[in-house]
């Protein structure tokens, strides 16, 4: 499907997400009586924002992170836009298009992965990558042939393609997900944490195959990540979220500059001085500590 080049690859306006949740037990007041038994029958529930007014523009070929802590907002922000969630108040445009209105038009151009990506478990990667092929309306021969050349560039060793997806380490099946993502060679590609639980060398391939992506086919990418290397290296524009808000945004070095600057205000720090690193960056900005995937996902 074509699109015009000179429209935003990605337009969000005012993007809004809640969710109505239960009453976390130590936020709740004593009672008794009556009014006790009633809470056992009735859980008192709150509105919950996921996702705070986002606005945001991508160009065609830009590729954009957003960087925050587990429960941010980052993957439900994904997931509007790829339309496996409607949002609460707010726009969405791909290319123009309506996900909502558009779904079948938005989903033909863009493709999604996950953290946690899903697959028949039995199956081996090529069954997997092939039923993936036919919900598309590629033909066998041609999504093998791309699979291959895909796989092949992330580092996935030709022999385990026929062992079933039980038999793979975490690392492998990852960049299965990814190919499969890049079977219909998405214009917009959204990767939600795509790097989290590989090793060195296969985030490097990982990395240089996004960067091939974006120079040979002008793909724009939606990029969520706690590797803060990652993001400097990768994107052009970095959004810092937090409580389901951006609470900046810019290029690696104005983020930083900016940080410097409110230093220096504070009579912490001196024009020349060197700039803070991306995770000091974090902190100050978001007043939140700096945490890494791992740690995250304990914390968590």
């Amino acid at each position: 499907m074509k699109v015009d080049a000179a429209t935003d690859a990605l337009d969000v306006r005012s993007l809004c997400k809640h969710f109505i949740v239960n009453v976390p037990k130590k936020e709740l007041t004593p009672v008794s009586g009556l009014a006790r038994l009633g809470r056992l029958l009735v859980r008192p529930k709150k509105r919950k924002v996921a996702v705070d007014n986002i606005s945001m523009q991508l160009r065609r070929g830009e590729i954009f992170g957003v960087v925050g802590h587990n429960g941010s907002g980052k993957s439900t922000l994904i997931r509007m836009i790829s339309t496996l969630l409607e949002q609460s108040s707010g726009d969405i445009r791909v290319f123009g298009m309506d996900p909502l209105r558009q779904s079948y038009q938005v989903q033909r151009l863009l493709n999604r992965v996950s953290v946690d990506a899903a697959f028949f478990k039995k199956l081996s990667p090529n069954e997997n990558l092939l039923y993936a092929a036919r919900l598309y309306g590629v033909d066998d021969r041609s999504a093998l042939k791309r699979a291959e050349e895909i796989l092949q560039k992330l580092g996935l060793e030709e022999g385990r393609l026929t062992d079933s997806m039980q038999e793979l380490s975490r690392g492998m099946q990852q960049k299965v997900a990814i190919a499969r993502a890049l079977l219909t060679s998405p214009v917009l590609l959204l990767l939600d944490e795509p790097t989290t639980g590989l090793d060195p060398r296969s985030k490097r391939d990982v990395q240089d195959y996004i960067l091939e992506l974006q120079r040979t086919h002008d793909a724009t990418v939606l990029l969520t990540s706690h590797d803060m290397d990652e993001v400097e290296r990768l994107c052009g524009r970095i959004a810092l979220m937090a409580d389901g808000r951006f609470v900046a945004r810019g290029t690696s070095e104005e983020l930083k500059q900016q940080v410097l600057k409110r230093r220096i205000e504070r009579g912490e720090a001196s024009e020349g001085d060197a700039l803070p690193g991306m995770e000091e960056v974090f902190m100050e900005l978001t007043g939140h500590e700096w945490l890494s995937a791992e740690e995250d996902v304990d914390k968590s």
